[in-house]
């Protein structure tokens, strides 16, 4: 059987990279049994999956006069817009299979050999679990949908009957965003709830994931399916985090995590003793947390000041919020790191939280 693979991956553009694709037509035989000691899951694995080559020049990853860049299937989902149809998130490699040096996945930690599996029953990419809540806005004509065809001249109404609601009034988008939900349901992304948000024109999904590469790729894959369902519309999907001036809320890539003891044993001072480790390394994270954020990072809106850190119970000012239903639970559960940008790279954040989540498993072991 002939199958459409979309190769998906990050080009070379900083400070913030582009989704690239192109698209291969496979043989796929789903009976036939491969070499590979995994799943296939209703599609191909990406380990059976060949490693295609793409013009680097093009994309800021390589030179003309040596353009090859790799590209390595590393998780596959089925397409739901298209027949017969695959997207493959990819790594970027060089010639020599080593990775580029915009492939950010690689830095993700997946095993630490200073700490037995065997002995401690730890696996990185079911230890933690990642929440995405991926705020964006819909632009026409140079202004997010429902804004007044005049303005700036004239201005819609302020901000506050948008949050949640209902009617041509006060939000504009929705057939988007549930195209963009049913896609990425159908495609077997775990989607987990969307709202419109305080912006008119704003939306925001909420996107779930065990493991910080699979939830990591998975935000990806659901940002491209946004991308390519805006196009039918001529609409352009802004992730800037401050995509208009003024008094209006910007947007964030909120992201929920824990690790097994903070779901199952929880205790307060753990919960601190995780934030206080977050504290040390504020600036670290911020750096990495997305481009122009220090125009949404303000002390205002729902937001932390971006050079102070501070967590707090239920505190949508804060950098980190420790849900009250944390509380309620004794104590377990997650917490909220609400400092990322809605154009931030999934994998710098789960990144640095693992990292900072596998040094508490080393201080308990």
């Amino acid at each position: 059987m002939l199958v459409k693979l979309e190769y998906i991956w990050l080009d070379g553009y900083s400070p913030d990279q582009n989704l690239r694709s192109k698209t291969k037509i496979w043989n796929f035989n789903p009976t036939q049994t491969t070499k590979f000691n995994v799943l296939r899951d209703n599609g191909p694995c990406p380990d059976e999956l060949p490693i295609w080559s793409f013009d680097g020049s093009s994309t800021k990853q390589a030179e003309g006069n040596f353009s090859d860049c790799l590209l390595k299937p590393v998780r596959v989902i089925s397409d739901p817009q298209r027949k017969q149809a695959f997207l493959v998130m990819c790594e970027v490699l060089n010639t020599d299979k080593t990775p580029h040096e915009s492939n950010n996945r690689h830095l993700i930690p997946i095993k630490d050999e200073e700490i037995s599996v065997e002995d401690f029953n730890v696996e990185w990419e079911e230890e933690f679990w990642f929440g995405f809540e991926q705020e964006y806005t819909l632009i026409k004509d140079g202004k997010p949908l429902g804004f007044p065809k005049e303005y700036p001249a004239v201005n819609p109404n302020p901000q506050g009957l948008y949050y949640c609601s209902v009617g041509i009034r006060n939000v504009n988008g929705r057939i988007i965003a549930e195209e963009h939900l049913d896609t990425c349901l159908s495609a077997g992304l775990k989607v987990i709830g969307i709202n419109a948000e305080v912006l008119l024109g704003q939306w925001e999904y909420q996107l779930f994931g065990k493991g910080a590469k699979q939830a990591s790729d998975d935000l990806w894959l659901s940002r491209y399916f946004l991308h390519r369902i805006c196009e039918k519309y001529k609409v352009h999907v802004e992730f800037h985090p401050k995509p208009v001036a003024g008094e209006w809320n910007g947007s964030g890539l909120h992201c929920n995590f824990s690790n097994k003891r903070m779901r199952e044993e929880g205790e307060k001072e753990y919960y601190k003793e995780v934030c206080e480790k977050l504290k040390d390394r504020h600036i670290e994270f911020i750096n990495d947390y997305g481009s122009s954020n220090e125009l949404r990072l303000t002390g205002k809106f729902e937001t932390a000041d971006i050079n102070t850190f501070s967590y707090g119970v239920s505190d949508r000012g804060a950098s980190i919020r420790i849900p009250i239903g944390v509380v309620n639970d004794g104590w377990k559960g997650y917490m909220e790191d609400r400092r990322p940008a809605s154009n931030a790279d999934p994998y710098k954040i789960t990144k640095l939280l693992s990292e900072i989540l596998i040094e508490e498993i080393k201080l308990v072991h």
